[in-house]
């Protein structure tokens, strides 16, 4: 569905903050982390070292939003599953 403009803009004057806060801390400790994990991989700035399949440019294609569908799912109900309400112990029973 969709939410109220007011509760996004209000939500984001929290969350919004709070998860850049998070980040800039993560960030600090990576040179760190990355010293102990693997620090000669960087595919980033070697593709060579890519481990993902390539992508034939044939196979690509330009897509513009105004050619898009526009899809109306607010008429659909939400099971459990999609809701991650399910757990492993609701399956014992």
């Amino acid at each position: 569905g969709s939410l109220p403009k007011w509760v996004v803009n209000k939500s984001s004057q929290f969350l919004a903050p709070k998860a850049m806060k998070k980040m800039y801390k993560a960030c600090l400790k990576y040179p760190e982390w990355k010293q102990k994990h693997d620090p000669h991989f960087k595919p980033w700035l070697f593709p060579e070292q890519s481990q993902l399949p390539a992508l034939l440019l044939s196979e690509l294609s330009l897509q513009h939003a105004d050619s898009l569908e526009n899809i109306d799912e607010s008429s659909l109900a939400e099971s459990k599953e999609d809701r991650g309400e399910g757990s492993d112990e609701d399956s014992l029973t």
